[in-house]
């Protein structure tokens, strides 16, 4: 397996693993995600990978064939009275292909990406995930991922 930075020829292979990703938001919580869609276009895609604010990078096994992807975005505090100016790597997406978990994709991208903020001088990496997703939250508890803050949500 190859860790890289993804490429336009990899659209088509980050696509399927999109759609994967949605259908699982989808049976956990229909009420909030539709079925059958993907995160981003085709064209959004291609987009995010040239841009240089938003790296992207997939796991590529022994054939060529695109297993996991991390799309990750840097963000500054900014002009804020509250907040430290840090910069952060956000993970904005990630997955690995249903087929190739329990192979270490995961980690091996997690890696990469936290090695990336390390040199680009991120004071920390974050991402969201969502409490349906039991499996994904205790795979970033393993890679020592602790919350920063909780969303939280009443029915009425």
């Amino acid at each position: 397996m190859t860790i890289r930075k993804a490429n336009v020829e990899d659209v088509k292979g980050i696509m399927s693993l999109l759609y994967q990703v949605a259908e699982v938001h989808h049976k956990g919580r229909p009420d909030i995600f539709k079925g059958g869609c993907s995160k981003y276009t085709e064209e959004e895609l291609t987009e995010i990978i040239k841009a240089p604010n938003t790296p992207v990078y997939v796991a590529e096994d022994e054939n060529g064939a695109i297993c996991g992807h991390a799309f990750c975005v840097f963000k500054e505090g900014g002009d804020n009275h509250v907040l430290v100016n840090n910069k952060t790597l956000y993970i904005d997406d990630i997955c690995v292909d249903e087929n190739c978990r329990g192979k270490h994709v995961g980690t091996a991208l997690c890696n990469t990406v936290i090695a990336m903020a390390k040199e680009s001088g991120c004071y920390n990496v974050t991402l969201n995930v969502w409490c349906l997703n039991e499996g994904a939250m205790e795979f970033y508890k393993a890679m020592g991922f602790v919350p920063q803050r909780i969303t939280m949500e009443k029915f009425v």
